[in-house]
């Protein structure tokens, strides 16, 4: 495996934006592991790799009635987690274009945004084509309904 690591470091505001780039020879069955040991080695959050079955039973098989909202990047289902945890997952359009590569460095974008208007980001989920980011609920429904109405 070859690692080529960029970190570039951003400070704005409030938010810390980090930007890490990785490029890795993966193979789709080894793509869950790798994706572990990258967040392992460069990301001292607690992101969660989360397996396909609880994320599955959290949404019931991604339910029509669990389907928060939807965008270019794939619909959003609410779920709850055997232990109780709301969550909301995006589950990421195979028709995004978006491979392997691009789904890690988001990732680990995401993780390092911090601020206390975004919604924090407990984990993901890789698993054949499917690519998963399981985020925090929101309860009182997104940022553009509490602007826009």
């Amino acid at each position: 495996m070859f690692g080529l690591h960029r970190l570039r470091a951003k400070q704005k505001g409030n938010i810390k934006v980090t930007t890490m780039c990785f490029e890795l020879n993966d193979t789709t069955e080894n793509s869950r592991d790798t994706l572990e040991e990258l967040i392992r080695k460069h990301d001292r959050s607690e992101l969660i790799i989360y397996d396909l079955d609880s994320i599955l039973t959290a949404t019931s098989n991604f339910s029509i009635n669990n389907k928060l909202g939807g965008g270019g990047f794939g619909p959003v289902y609410k779920g709850k987690l055997q232990e109780g945890k709301e969550i909301a997952v995006k589950r990421l359009s195979s028709s995004s274009g978006q491979g392997i590569e691009e789904f890690k460095n988001e990732v680990m974008l995401i993780s390092k945004l911090q601020h206390k208007n975004l919604v924090r980001i407990m984990g993901c989920c890789v698993k054949d084509d499917e690519k998963l980011l399981i985020y925090e609920f929101m309860p009182n429904g997104s940022l553009d309904t509490l602007l826009f109405g």
